[in-house]
């Protein structure tokens, strides 16, 4: 048994599968986390849904968080595209994916998937988040605005048990991410840009063998579609 943790997939479907089918070999033994940003500025967010969904069925061991994007979509479901961080074209990207023409009629199926997606999870050596804890907190693990959208936090690790944290939502270069996971560092971040293709530092998708620390790193293979650049 195997177990690989990857994130912020962004509506990139081919990317998702290539690595899930070519470079992990996914069995059905192994686990598989995913912490969130399934969704939204990619050209396939519900083409990532459903892969995961079909993953699911056929009895593989795949779980999912919640990210920003993730509870973004599911706020413009209910309010409409006015709940929604995105260009123009972004927006558009979405909708085609759904076959839709506004937000609110995002199919009830993806809307309840999203709903049931938790926040974190606590496994026996990590804590698994989309972006992290405010640890300025009195209890860390009710902020779940936090755990969607927190940066540049400083780790109190007696509350995590001293466990090491695993988590998304900041695009950063894949060489800081071979350099973190060469490491073993206590705290990672695996969000390797793969939406932004456009970024030479980004457009990858990667995961990390969570007990042999081997990093699986797969390159954008959803392109062309437009996404503005990451700044």
């Amino acid at each position: 048994m195997a177990r690989y943790a990857l994130t912020d997939i962004h509506g990139c479907h081919r990317t998702l599968k290539a690595l899930v089918h070519e470079q992990l070999k996914l069995k059905k033994t192994d686990e598989l986390y995913i912490l969130g940003d399934l969704v939204n500025k990619g050209p396939d967010s519900k083409g990532v849904i459903d892969f995961i969904l079909h993953l699911q069925k056929q009895q593989y061991q795949v779980h999912c968080l919640r990210g920003n994007h993730d509870q973004m979509l599911l706020k413009a479901s209910q309010k409409g595209e006015k709940a929604l961080s995105l260009t123009s074209p972004e927006k558009e990207l979405v909708l085609q994916s759904f076959d839709i023409t506004d937000f609110e009629h995002v199919p009830k199926k993806y809307v309840h998937f999203i709903k049931q997606l938790p926040y974190y999870f606590n496994i026996p050596d990590f804590y698994l988040v989309h972006a992290g804890f405010d640890f300025n907190q009195s209890d860390i693990f009710k902020d779940t605005d936090a755990m969607m959208n927190i940066r540049n936090y400083k780790v109190d690790w007696d509350l995590l048990d001293n466990k090491r944290l695993l988590h998304g939502h900041t695009p950063t270069a894949l060489h800081s991410i071979k350099k973190s996971t060469g490491h073993k560092d206590a705290k990672i971040n695996l969000d390797a840009g793969c939406v932004y293709y456009r970024n030479a530092a980004y457009g990858n998708l990667v995961a990390l063998d969570l007990d042999s620390q081997e990093l699986f790193v797969q390159p954008n293979e959803d392109r062309p579609y437009f996404v503005a650049r990451k700044s």
